[in-house]
């Protein structure tokens, strides 16, 4: 296996004073640098896979919401989750070390983990559409072949699809069996799971779907063919910006992370007012509502408010089922979360509100201490996750009258419909078409829940972003050293005002976020605390 790992890595050579890093979503840059750094992972995923006594690992490579040349990759653990922390370290050890030492720090990581060579490792892998991922492929592949890995292709998958059959590989034949190991399986699954959380219900009007010319698109094409087939689909879905052949179309002027940034709706929507409208990013785990007010104009329906009105109708539906007492719900949310939301929670809804780092493997290892934990991030990457104890009081409690008989069946129907190992905007959006229909709500009504408070992000290019350190769920910069004291110093000059600097989990660049009373002031207080970071970044 040596021999075979050093002639494979060989035409996989990485470029001279490159340092890659691990990060929130695994590695993540210009498509034509990541060749040396896809094959590493390959051999990342045999060891990993090995460590766990040959369970199956997923890769995905995906750059998600960035421009069309960029890509990545990143490993899936057996249930779905995110990688174990400890090995991102790895990760990042293998993708740096130099051609020459590759091999003995493969070996040197395979002592330190006392991984046994001889257990079979087993990989599963997708990509997304960009026309840089079948080359990636195989950089991956010659990993695999090296060392001696049985893998499974799946081909064009959105991300959380390939979350999705990585468990259920893991599981399958077992009584913690997630579902079909198959892409059709997956359809299956959240198709009848709606179709029985609908209860005959229909939504009020179509929901306009923008695709971002991504992965996403023909995927959703599919789900919406299982989804005619129950019951008229309970739906009307409009697919929008679904145009996967041309690559440079990916995220322009489209998708989650534009709707997000840009504050309006991509210029391809043709959607009337109060319709409802969402977006999906590159690779299909975020989702963003939006509407236009005649009022008031462009309506954003972020992660925030989606994580309120999953809260909101679970906590309904426990009540109802008379499980409220016994389950314990919870929303977790990051920094980036506005504030009138987190009033909202604590306050209307009476439930707790737990704030961790910025990245979905802090939120879900957070969300899995509650029964039913709902966590997003603003962005709109999010999901909700049940304990086993929840699973079980959905199935064993019995009812003892037909209300009670209807909450329970509808909570069963949501942990199925539910993607529980990762944020999934297909899933995502068919559970928000569930509550607005249940609720019978248009969007404004849905706006009206609470009103948010004016925000700015900002993002703030520097030359090292781990200069930039911070503490207290990063809300709080501890390096370099009197910034935060500084930022402190503008936020008291604000009403209700609140900021804070972080650095990029993905590029050297500092994020900037800021909440006023008002627009102008939100602006201005972003502002500044950009100026301040850009001084601090520029000599760095």
């Amino acid at each position: 296996m040596d021999g075979k790992i050093l002639a494979a890595s060989s035409k996989h050579t990485k470029p001279v004073d490159r340092v890659f890093q691990y990060g929130t979503a695994g590695f993540r840059m210009k498509a034509n640098l990541l060749d040396s750094v896809v094959f590493r992972v390959g051999l990342v995923a045999a060891l990993r896979s090995r460590k766990l006594g040959g369970q199956t690992i997923g890769v995905m490579i995906t750059a998600s919401h960035n421009p069309p040349e960029d890509n990545g990759v990143k490993l899936v653990d057996p249930m779905g989750e995110m990688l174990e922390n400890s090995w991102e370290a790895y990760s990042t050890e293998l993708a740096n070390a130099r051609d020459e030492d590759l091999l003995k720090v493969y070996k040197s990581l395979e002592e330190k983990l006392k991984i046994n060579g001889e257990t079979t490792a087993r990989v599963i892998y997708a990509r997304d559409t960009r026309a840089s991922g079948p080359a990636l492929v195989r950089a991956l592949v010659d990993a695999l072949d090296a060392t001696g890995t049985e893998y499974t292709d799946y081909k064009l998958l959105t991300t959380p699809q390939l979350h999705y059959l990585t468990r259920c590989t893991n599981t399958e034949g077992t009584p913690q069996s997630y579902g079909d190991v198959s892409e059709k399986g997956y359809y299956e699954k959240l198709s009848e799971a709606f179709v029985r959380a609908m209860k005959g219900k229909k939504t009020v009007g179509a929901v306009t779907v923008d695709c971002a010319n991504g992965v996403g698109g023909p995927k959703l094409h599919e789900l919406v063919k299982y989804l005619k087939k129950g019951s008229e689909g309970g739906v009307d879905i409009k697919i929008i910006n679904d145009d996967v052949l041309k690559a440079e179309s990916l995220n322009h002027e489209c998708g989650a992370d534009f709707v997000k940034t840009k504050q309006r709706a991509p210029p391809t929507s043709k959607a009337g007012n109060n319709e409802r409208c969402c977006s999906l990013d590159g690779d299909a785990d975020r989702i963003i509502y939006y509407f236009n007010d005649p009022e008031h104009g462009f309506r954003l329906l972020d992660g925030d408010k989606i994580a309120t009105l999953a809260a909101s109708f679970i906590g309904d539906l426990a009540r109802e089922a008379r499980l409220a007492e016994e389950l314990k719900i919870g929303v977790v949310q990051t920094a980036y979360a506005n504030g009138a939301s987190t009033k909202y929670v604590e306050k209307s809804l009476g439930l707790p509100v737990v704030c961790t780092p910025t990245g979905v493997k802090w939120l879900h290892h957070a969300a899995t201490k509650f029964d039913v934990g709902v966590y997003f991030e603003a962005n709109g990457h999010g999901t909700v996750v049940f304990s086993p104890q929840a699973l079980k009081a959905f199935h064993t409690k019995e009812p003892e009258s037909p209300a009670q008989a209807a909450a329970l069946n509808t909570l069963r129907a949501l942990a199925d419909l539910i993607n529980q190992t990762v944020g999934d905007a297909l899933s995502d959006m068919l559970l928000v078409e569930t509550i607005l229909a249940h609720k019978a709500w248009t969007p404004r009504e849905w706006d009206l829940t609470y009103v948010d408070l004016p925000n700015r992000l900002v993002r703030v290019e520097v030359k090292n972003r781990n200069l930039f350190k911070t503490t207290d769920a990063e809300r709080k910069l501890v390096e370099p050293q009197g910034l935060q004291e500084q930022i402190d110093a503008l936020v008291s000059k604000v009403r209700d005002g609140r900021s804070f600097a972080r650095a990029s989990g993905t590029e050297d660049a500092v994020r900037v976020y800021a909440e006023a009373v008002t627009r102008g002031e939100a602006d201005d207080l972003a502002s500044k605390v950009a100026g301040l970071c850009r001084q601090e970044g520029v000599g760095s």
